[in-house]
């Protein structure tokens, strides 16, 4: 039985921006681009949500939510040496740390004999450590799988701790609302509500083979996961399985041709982040993302090896003629092939 904590920092850009300015902690805030570069929202405070406000939101809707906000652009380089501190603390606790963002991580302490090898306890030392040394908030879950931690991190934000005890899993799996669970997004929980499906107890009631049926692949983990079985290890390494560019223009583009002419310069950027990798897994395919001025996106892929301009024009066709309409962000990227194990062993 594993013991894994799950930290997530609160609103971390918007907490980090409050503790170095406590004058916004109050007031509704976003950090992300601003109105006339048609920006999104990366991160908000509390007291924004409460308009309605959340993270991708266009800043434009958002200001029209609550024209009172104010817009940080933010400081990326600064949020990176914050992670890094808050990174530092959990390195303390434990080696088998799994980042997930600048903000978000699994810990496995399975292991660990600190304050008696009680899970509970570390966490809680980690949140209070990250509160007095860094200045900001983590909300943490405990319990014994991934699932069930990232779950619990949520529990109680800002500011919480939550546990799951194995003894627990049973009684909470089966109330939980299946939008809770990773990877049921708004389409998959319409589909679920159209068959009843609300909780883990309903999904437990189906039948293995009638999800595997209706929902592929993933009817097999609703399965495992309404009955809180999930195996993942903690990976201190996370392969890259793509990488991608993306640019919002200032102006719609108008017509396909008018996106055509934006390609060499999104594939530059995009050349120039994989020569970056090191090492720089091989190519296995090509991606065009296209989203268009109502907010529908479409992106379109295809295996290659050996990209070039036509092809990633080839994408761009199919995904433009999907909307047919005018276009405010395009983006391109490599499907990375798997590294082999040499190529994981040099990143350490």
């Amino acid at each position: 039985m594993r013991k894994i904590i799950h930290c997530d920092c609160d609103c971390f850009y918007a907490a980090v921006e409050m503790r170095d300015n406590p004058a916004l902690t109050d007031i509704p805030i976003a950090i992300g681009g601003s109105v006339e570069q048609r920006g999104v929202v990366a991160t908000c405070n509390y007291p924004a949500r409460k308009f309605g406000i959340h993270s991708a939101m266009p800043m434009a809707q958002a200001l029209k939510r609550c024209p009172h906000l104010t817009v940080i652009r933010g400081d990326m380089a600064k949020y990176k040496d914050v992670a890094r501190q808050v990174f530092a603390i959990y390195r303390d606790v434990t080696e088998l740390i799994e980042p997930l963002s600048l903000d978000e991580a699994f810990l496995d302490v399975s292991e660990v004999t600190l304050y008696h090898g009680s899970a509970t306890r570390m966490a809680e030392a980690i949140r209070q450590r990250v509160r007095q040394e860094v200045g900001i908030t983590v909300s943490a879950g405990v319990a014994p799988n991934k699932f069930l931690a990232k779950i619990a991190s949520d529990w109680r934000k800002p500011d919480g701790l939550f546990v799951i005890t194995p003894n627990d899993i049973d009684a909470f799996v089966q109330q939980l609302p299946v939008k809770k669970i990773h990877g049921v997004g708004p389409r998959t929980a319409e589909k679920l509500a159209e068959l009843g499906i609300q909780t883990g107890a309903d999904l437990r009631a189906r039948p293995l083979t009638e999800l595997v049926e209706r929902f592929g692949r993933f009817g097999h983990r609703l399965h495992e996961l309404s009955h809180g079985r999930d195996e993942r290890p903690v990976k201190t390494h996370r392969e890259r399985k793509s990488i991608s560019t993306e640019q919002t223009y200032s102006q719609d583009l108008p017509t396909l041709d008018a996106c055509r002419q934006q390609l060499p310069e999104l594939i530059s950027d995009l050349e120039r982040r994989y020569a970056r990798l090191d090492p720089a897994p091989a190519v296995r395919g090509v991606m065009v993302k296209v989203k268009f001025n109502d907010f529908t996106q479409t992106t379109v892929e295809h295996a290659d090896p050996a990209p070039n301009l036509e092809q990633f024009e080839t994408l761009l066709n199919v995904g433009w003629a999907r909307g047919a309409r005018p276009v405010r962000l395009l983006g391109v990227g490599y499907r990375l092939a798997e590294e082999t194990a040499a190529q994981q062993l040099s990143l350490f």
